[in-house]
């Protein structure tokens, strides 16, 4: 699953997870199942705080205390924790042993990409014209990956567009260099890939390939109303409702079935009258056909009119073709601290994406392996399959999120990729953790969640001792992902304690 991490982008990405159960060969979506992203964003842990001071000699056999206690004696954890500046080993625990990492993926992506490109960089979708104004012969826009183009982007281009005098487009041409491919990771779990944190990753993103659905109750027995956040995005969706209007009290029982390869939802249960609208963040079906159907609608809502508008492979500039203008992300500093803050799936896929496509005839997973190669990561300490943390068949040790993390320092976007993480108690997955205690602020870290796993790993600055990297790992429990969350937040409690003695 997404890192309790993939908080569900629905729409603006409203904070919820989901679990899927499996049910004769169907996605099975229940709130019974959906942990309400407990910990990344909306719910607090409860804080084991001791203000007295801890020797740096004592501090192995209390982070031992931590992790042997006997609920988690079943649980594996892996530890590195060093002094960031001189590199002095503080605890390691199974360093160098490989560990599913979950979004701690993100920061071996992240850091990736500015070394790479730096902190300025910025995606650019090209807009070529042939023809004379007012009447184009053609418009043709060609994707580049860019994960943050929206609606309003291409309403400020149908405005430009209108402004330079255009009335009329004959054939108006969406362009990818892959516009084949499926976009979807083969080794994510299938019954994601309807959601919108396991979206397909492709040369043509608008809107985070995401839609949201949401169920408005109604008279009691009556259905529930639907509501989509895109009526294009939602024609690509068959929807069998049998979902009703409870009266009220009634017990939650919405669910949602999808099945594998088919744009179908099956939506059943009870919503009470009295219930707050039930959102749920869904993926775009075909991203390709939903950004020309919206590019083509908002030109003619303009007064332009499109005679014909089609999807073609990438070719080769024609003499005719003229650029026009370019549509331009933020800089990769903002799209950089959306990934590792709010944990964001699409986005670090992009920039997976980006760092193969900067290199002829790489796959994704070469083009980071060579960058971090480059940066001074040992490439056999890690193993991935994706650059978002959603494969379970990613293999990371503490090591390897160690020494990126300390060799990110002493880069120029070194500022840039620390403020980039979350803060203890302040902001993104982390915001309502450590929350009243002196922790609070001192703290710069990556979350990770799959189920049985919890990760953390980045910067600490005890106030009297040097600041340190970590990385936590725990895997293969059957503790709750609050407890699992609170041994890891005694750790760094402890670290943040340290004093020279």
């Amino acid at each position: 699953m997404a890192d309790f991490n993939g908080i569900l982008n629905f729409g603006r990405r409203f904070p919820q997870l989901l679990l899927i159960l499996f049910c004769f060969g169907e996605a099975l979506l229940t709130k019974q199942l959906l942990a309400i992203n407990p910990t990344d964003v909306n719910s607090k842990t409860t804080q084991n705080f001791d203000n007295s001071q801890v020797c740096s000699a004592d501090v192995a056999e209390l982070i031992n205390d931590i992790i042997t206690q006997d609920k988690f004696k079943r649980s594996r954890w892996g530890i590195l924790v060093q002094t960031l500046e001189s590199g002095d080993m503080l605890y390691a625990l199974e360093k160098d042993k490989y560990f599913l990492p979950a979004s701690n993926v993100k920061l071996l992506t992240t850091a990736a990409a500015l070394f790479k490109f730096g902190s300025e960089f910025r995606f650019k979708t090209p807009i070529y014209i042939s023809g004379n104004f007012p009447h184009l012969k053609t418009l043709r826009l060609v994707g580049k990956g860019d994960p943050s183009l929206t609606t309003e982007k291409l309403q400020n281009l149908a405005k430009l567009l209108k402004l330079r005098g255009v009335t009329q487009i004959d054939h108006l041409i969406i362009e990818a260099e892959n516009i084949d491919e499926s976009g979807i990771n083969p080794t994510w779990e299938w019954e994601d890939v309807h959601y919108n944190y396991a979206t397909a990753v492709n040369d043509l993103i608008l809107n985070e390939n995401s839609v949201t659905l949401t169920l408005v109750p109604q008279k009691i027995g009556e259905p529930l109303k639907l509501e989509w956040s895109d009526p294009i995005a939602a024609e690509q969706w068959q929807v069998n409702h049998q979902a009703i209007t409870g009266k009220k009290g009634t017990p939650y029982s919405i669910a949602i079935e999808t099945k594998l390869g088919q744009p179908i939802l099956n939506i059943k249960g009870e919503l009470a009258i009295d219930s707050e609208p039930d959102q749920f963040g869904l993926a775009v079906v075909n991203p390709n056909a939903y950004f020309l159907e919206t590019l083509k609608t908002i030109l003619i809502r303009e007064g332009i009119g499109v005679n014909s508008a089609t999807i073609n492979q990438l070719k080769k500039d024609s003499n005719d073709d003229k650029k026009m203008t370019e549509l331009e992300s933020e800089n990769l500093d903002k799209l950089v601290t959306k990934v590792n803050q709010d944990s964001h799936n699409l986005f670090a896929e992009s920039l997976l994406k980006l760092l193969a496509n900067d290199r002829m005839n790489k796959s994704n997973l070469e083009g980071l392996n060579e960058t971090l190669t480059q940066l001074g990561v040992n490439p056999i300490s890690y193993q991935l399959k994706d650059g978002s943390g959603l494969s379970r068949q990613n293999l990371v040790t503490p090591e390897a999120l160690v020494s990126t993390l300390r060799l990110m320092a002493k880069t120029p976007d070194a500022k840039t990729y620390q403020q980039s993480l979350a803060i203890g108690g302040v902001n993104g997955t982390l915001k309502n953790r450590f929350q009243g205690t002196p922790i609070q602020g001192i703290v710069q870290a990556k979350t990770g969640t799959l189920l049985g796993t919890s990760t953390l790993s980045g910067y600490l600055q005890p106030p009297n001792y040097p600041e340190l990297v970590f990385s936590i790992m725990v895997n293969q429990s059957e503790v709750s992902l609050p407890e699992l969350r609170q041994g890891i937040d005694d750790i760094i409690i402890l670290l943040s304690q340290l004093k020279k003695c």
